[in-house]
């Protein structure tokens, strides 16, 4: 049966970014889909119409509570369904999915929450600066929980991304019945995109992230400054946007690190060029749903270092693509680094293997079709 399919996250690109090739896919079966996310400019609307989605302005506060903003945009996702007589709902990110759930069980409507990580909330690395500023934080962590629950009580599914989001999801008492839930392998990567590119002969290091603390950014610096001294031929590269969030990694710590020999590149719509002149992809996040960016390495063909952490370590089988490190730990990072320095054979055959894994595991037709499946939305 063909569907009238409303997709909504928190973050315009990420619909053509992560979630483009679902999109084409829903649309190649039949079915009509909007795409729905605050701050979507001409060139992300243009992008979804190009491959035949509906782009809507979904105006959302993407972070912080504000209760009446909060309604306000339940209520236009109620307006959006009943206005383009939508009969399923599929959100992903956390207040999409919270708010998508209510306005959806308004007109007795299926909706899917992909939960695509437990984010913050759920690392417990940081420690709040104040005891006001702690109060605060759990007050609103346990009201979100709260209202996740309420929300997935009128979701038909769940769906994880790997098994220790789903665990701890329920036991933080997010959702009443596990019956519901559904895994899947990340969002996929577009493996012909990400083609496998020829590996440079030099030891060179890359990282792709957001400029968080909690995604292990100073722990790739501080191994990577740990090295250069050593290994004065090595490249350490830094791929990513400056956050202005309380856990953002502020640009003069940025500028001492490139004084002391790490190439920061900026902010890249396009991480390709930076893929081919690497050899070695690491991303030692603290938690992750599955990290697109290992995923986009592994299908370029490169050898992984990543967090033995949720999300991360299902990407690494360890010895054959890469290696897992634990959580903060600069020390066995350096290590590994340094070992994939001194073996470039194991560049080679990991970087390899890695791309085998994409194909077989993480392509995004793959995904989706698995996807789609278990939705049943495929016609």
């Amino acid at each position: 049966m063909k569907r009238r399919i409303l997709l909504l996250g928190s973050y315009a690109p990420s619909l053509i970014n992560f979630r483009g090739p679902l999109i084409k896919d829903l649309i190649a079966t039949g079915h009509f889909v909007v795409a729905g996310a605050p701050e979507m400019d001409s060139e992300i609307s243009h992008s979804l119409s190009k491959i035949g989605a509906l782009p809507v302005q979904t105006p959302l506060q993407r972070t912080g509570l504000n209760i009446v903003k909060d309604i306000n945009y339940r209520n236009q996702i109620r307006n959006l369904t009943k206005e383009h007589q939508i009969d399923f709902v599929i959100t992903y990110t956390i207040k999409p999915n919270i708010w998508g759930a209510f306005a959806a069980a308004h007109y007795q409507i299926d909706s899917v929450a992909m939960v695509t990580g437990l984010g913050f909330a759920f690392t417990n690395q940081a420690k709040a600066k104040s005891h006001f500023a702690g109060l605060r934080r759990n007050i609103i962590s346990g009201l979100a929980k709260w209202l996740y629950r309420q929300a997935t009580a009128r979701n038909r599914n769940i769906i994880f991304q790997n098994p220790d989001d789903q665990r701890d999801f329920i036991e933080a008492g997010c959702l009443a019945d596990p019956s519901k839930c559904l895994m899947t392998a990340g969002s996929g990567v577009d493996t012909a995109h990400y083609d496998k590119q020829a590996l440079p002969k030099e030891p060179i290091f890359l990282m792709v992230s957001r400029l968080l603390g909690n995604k292990g950014v100073r722990e790739y610096a501080r191994a990577a400054l740990l090295l250069k001294s050593e290994y004065p031929q090595s490249r350490f590269l830094l791929v990513g946007y400056h956050d202005e969030g309380s856990d953002g990694i502020k640009p003069s710590e940025v500028e001492d690190w490139i004084d002391e020999g790490l190439e920061y590149l900026g902010p890249l719509d396009d991480v390709r060029p930076a893929l081919g002149v690497s050899s070695v992809y690491v991303l030692p996040s603290y938690r992750e749903g599955t990290p697109r960016s290992v995923l986009e390495a592994m299908s370029a063909g490169r050898a992984i270092i990543t967090s033995d952490a949720p999300g991360c370590r299902e990407t690494v089988v360890e010895g054959q693509n890469g290696y897992l490190v634990p959580i903060q730990n600069v020390e066995v990072l350096a290590e590994k680094m340094k070992f994939l320095i001194e073996n470039p054979t194991l560049r080679d055959s990991m970087g390899s293997r890695s791309r085998e894994i994409a194909v077989e595991k993480y392509d995004c037709s793959k995904v989706n079709n698995r996807l789609m499946q278990d939705l049943g939305l495929q016609i």
